[in-house]
């Protein structure tokens, strides 16, 4: 189940981030007139690209990933990472305000400014791929997280080695 879940993890996000790479190229062509600015071309494809493709990609990405979280990896990592996928959400849904806008004639940057921003997403994804491949469990003076069960007196304040659990009481009613 592992396996297949995190095979499933990783071409959702592919499909997802594919979206991410090209969708600013499709705001470029827009704004510069390009072929691919038709309205009758531009809106469908973009619509579909958004909604039918990346937003479903990113849920299946979201949601394997959370159900990938419970086989309890550990490590700073993981924070790091989590970070990064929510730079990736915020970065989608801004795509999509940019597509709505664009998609009411109200272009309020230029192409230089599609350009650039059509390069975050493979900084984000490879950020990604060197934080997963590398799994550091500290990040500078972050210390380790902890290893194995917890002893029982770690668990349970006041009770001591070899003690009992104080009795219960219950309140008056």
């Amino acid at each position: 189940m592992y396996f297949w879940l995190k095979v499933v993890h990783i071409l959702a996000m592919t499909v997802w981030f594919s979206g991410l790479f090209f969708l600013p190229r499709l705001f470029v062509a827009r704004h510069r007139g390009e072929m691919d600015a038709d309205p009758t071309y531009w809106n469908p494809v973009t619509n579909t690209l958004f909604f039918r493709l990346m937003t479903p990609a990113a849920l299946i990405t979201i949601t394997a990933g959370g159900l990938l979280i419970a086989w309890n990896p550990a490590g700073a990592w993981l924070v790091l990472k989590l970070v990064v996928v929510a730079a990736a959400v915020l970065l989608h849904l801004y795509f999509g305000l940019l597509l709505y806008e664009l998609g009411h004639d109200r272009d309020h940057h230029g192409p230089t400014f599609y350009r650039v921003i059509g390069w975050v997403p493979l900084l984000m994804l490879l950020l990604i791929a060197a934080v997963t491949g590398a799994k550091p469990l500290t990040l500078g003076s972050l210390p380790a997280p902890p290893v194995g069960v917890p002893e029982v007196e770690d668990r349970v304040p006041g009770l001591e080695q070899g003690g009992e659990l104080p009795p219960l009481e219950l309140p008056a009613s």
